[in-house]
């Protein structure tokens, strides 16, 4: 699909008109003159007119999506609003409904010229917290009663230099408390400091025009959907990279977030996830080759972590990394070491096991499959290998083994399968159904193609759940919704990713396009997009939907319907949810796990509701000894139920065994699991009763 439209398909002509300049006077920096090139404006008229043809949803470039394009271009570089002031912001407003018109004529210089402010506005702040800082930390008074807003994405414009020195004299001071509370002495956080502020003021002159190309036509592709992406040569290269694996990651899917970098989803059996030490929505703040020095990079871009994260095959990365499950405003870190290699296919293959249940006085046994991806060895398949590798393959094999042992029913967990191959998602979806389509791919002029089973008869006809989470995505969402479009299968667990559309590289004369030319749809007409899928029994999660997920994304496609594939047919599990739910609610109610995941998700959500944070020492001490006391009660309370020695206190290496989901060292022991496999039992014991009747 790479070469999907000719690549000398645009022959345009280039116009440049010039802007104002603006009346603030700064001194002269390296990225005054900073200006774009002839193919960067070619590049940019490409961009415009490819989104025009052949973007899905094909929103018109008006004035409407000038002030998108607008709004975000500000969020991105100032998401705080802690560097423009609001004279800034009065300025640039008179291009608000203009962006579209610039776009159209190749006039870049307002996107530019904004991006340059944003540099000025950062050196005057970053020159002011050295300032600050060359006071000395041992000489900042932190028994005033003071306080600093949280989250300033609402928050005015600031309207002077005296309100941004204000800001940021708090600024400094709240990062300077977070290190001293972390264990930090004076010194290591002068030094950190004082190093992480020289750092950014030193790449800041090291912006290139590239750089500022790169953000804009970005943010204008992001505008239609947060998965059609501008992609400069250099990020075009990283991409290709990433491809064809010949440098090698952590298996981590990463976002910026702020001044820092988040993990949005670890890949399933990838060197991250084999650690157990690296969750989604961990904040990555330093990265390390080796046993060299640790780099700081708050403030990097994501493109240049991703950079030092990723080498050679077999070497190690180290991470300094601000876990999830910390309390907000708690920096305290930890090291996580990780070998850089390739996922193996061997290591993401499904895997079995039998869960032996106790329920109304009977033993029971479910057969358990794991999927970790939809894979599919193509080397192997297109060379006509009999025994190539692939998940339906595997897991036939699987229920053939489970059927010999006689399950009484199968339980598949998808929990973090982030996708994978579309049409192992359809083999899949035939051994579980007699025959018919199993998901609809809707392209940007309105045709539907339909994916289908056309072998007669199900391969497996028995009792069946699906286990699923926020992290399972793509493949794994098309393969439920069958499942539950069908009616073959409970779903249980938590709503899943969302994301539901298809995209294509798109070759420019510099760089490259990411671009959105399809959508996924369920055989019932639903779209898995932004919504996903939703459980049949739903489930708790410390997984922030607020945080992850497609909804969570800025300009996400929406969910709609198109009309179904098959007709409605009797749901033989509807009768019976509410029973189901009540049945399950009850159990878990006193259940150590469900009852410790609960708890740890209502502090989470009391702490995220807080507006400020206090600077005063004492009050942020005690406010943190408050919270370390909840979760050593929680987890001792926990440990008490499972029959375990409570802790004196909790560690970080104990905050590390205390999973944002239920262990998964045998399937007993994993509280979500067992809880699946009890509620599939509830159901077959009540329509075996009905059946009766």
């Amino acid at each position: 699909m790479k070469h999907l439209f000719p690549s000398t398909a645009l022959a345009l002509f280039i116009g440049i008109g010039l802007m104002p300049m603006s009346s603030n006077t700064f001194a002269a920096n390296s990225w005054d003159k900073l200006q774009p090139d002839r193919d960067e404006v070619i590049a940019s008229l490409n961009v415009v007119e490819l989104l025009k043809r052949h973007h899905y949803s094909k929103p018109p470039l008006d004035d409407a999506r000038s002030v998108i394009i607008y709004d975000s271009y500000l969020k991105l570089l100032d998401p705080s609003r802690s560097y423009f002031m609001a004279s800034d912001i009065a300025e640039f407003d008179k291009w608000k409904t203009q962006f579209d018109d610039f776009l159209k004529s190749g006039d870049l210089n307002a996107g530019f010229t904004i991006y340059k402010r944003y540099l000025d506005r950062v050196k005057a702040r970053l020159d002011f917290a050295l300032v600050e800082l060359n006071k000395g930390v041992d000489k900042i008074d932190f028994t005033t009663k003071e306080t600093l807003l949280i989250d300033r994405k609402d928050a005015p414009w600031l309207k002077s230099t005296a309100d941004l020195d204000e800001l940021w004299r708090k600024r400094v001071k709240d990062e300077v408390l977070r290190m001293k509370i972390a264990g930090k002495d004076s010194k290591q956080i002068q030094e950190t400091l004082t190093k992480r502020y020289k750092n950014q003021l030193a790449r800041l002159d090291q912006t290139r025009a590239e750089d500022i190309f790169q953000a804009y036509i970005n943010t204008f592709a992001m505008s239609y959907d947060p998965h059609t992406n501008y992609l400069s040569p250099d990020n075009a290269e990283n991409f290709d990279i990433n491809m064809s694996l010949s440098l090698e990651g952590i298996g981590a899917v990463l976002q910026s977030d702020n001044d820092q970098v988040k993990v949005v989803r670890l890949v399933p059996a990838g060197p991250a996830d084999k650690t157990k030490m690296v969750a989604p929505a961990d904040k990555i703040i330093g990265v390390a080759q080796g046993n060299k020095e640790m780099v700081d990079v708050v403030g990097w871009r994501l493109d240049e972590v991703v950079k030092l994260i990723r080498g050679p095959k077999g070497t190690v990365v180290r991470l300094e990394v601000i876990p999830a499950s910390n309390a907000p405003n708690d920096q305290t870190t930890k090291i996580v070491p990780i070998t850089r290699e390739a996922v193996k296919l061997e290591d993401q293959a499904v895997k079995k096991s039998v869960l032996n249940l106790k329920q109304d006085g009977k033993d029971y046994k479910l057969g358990v499959i794991e999927i970790p991806a939809f894979y599919l060895d193509f080397k192997a398949f297109r060379a006509g290998d009999p025994d190539y590798k692939s998940t339906t393959r595997d897991v036939k094999k699987l229920l053939t083994e489970l059927q010999k042992d006689k399950v009484d029913g199968v339980v598949i967990d998808l929990r973090n399968n982030g996708g994978g191959s579309l049409q192992e998602a359809t083999e899949l979806t035939s051994l579980f159904i007699d025959k018919g389509p199993t998901v609809l791919v809707r392209n940007a002029d309105g045709r539907v193609d339909v994916l289908e089973d056309e072998n007669p008869g199900a391969f497996y006809k028995g009792p069946m759940a699906l286990l699923v989470n926020r992290l399972s995505a793509s493949a794994s969402e098309i393969f439920a919704g069958a499942m539950q479009d069908y009616h073959r299968a409970l779903i249980i667990g938590g709503q899943t990713f969302g994301k539901g559309t298809v995209q294509t590289i798109q070759p420019l004369n510099h760089g490259e396009l990411k671009l959105t030319l399809a959508k996924f749809y369920r055989v019932s007409g639903q779209s898995t997009q932004h919504q996903g899928v939703l459980p049949d029994i739903d489930y708790p999660s410390i997984i922030d939907t607020k945080e992850i997920g497609e909804s969570a994304l800025p300009e996400a496609m929406p969910w709609d319907t198109i009309r179904p594939a098959i007709k409605p047919a009797l749901d033989p599990f509807k009768p019976y949810i509410t029973q189901l739910q009540s049945e399950h609610d009850v159990r878990t109610a006193k259940d150590a796990e469900f009852v410790f995941i609960r708890d740890k998700l209502a502090l989470a959500q009391k702490l995220m509701a807080e507006k400020t944070v206090s600077l005063n020492e004492a009050d942020r001490r005690a406010q943190h000894a408050d919270i370390e006391a909840k979760q050593l009660a929680m987890e001792n309370l926990r440990r008490k139920a499972k029959g375990e020695e409570p802790l004196k206190e909790l560690k970080k290496e104990d905050e590390d065994l205390i999973a944002a989901e239920p262990d998964k060292t045998k399937p007993e022991d994993d509280a979500y699991l067992s809880e699946t496999g009890r509620i599939l039992l509830d159901y077959l014991k009540l329509n075996t009763a009905v059946a009766k009747h």
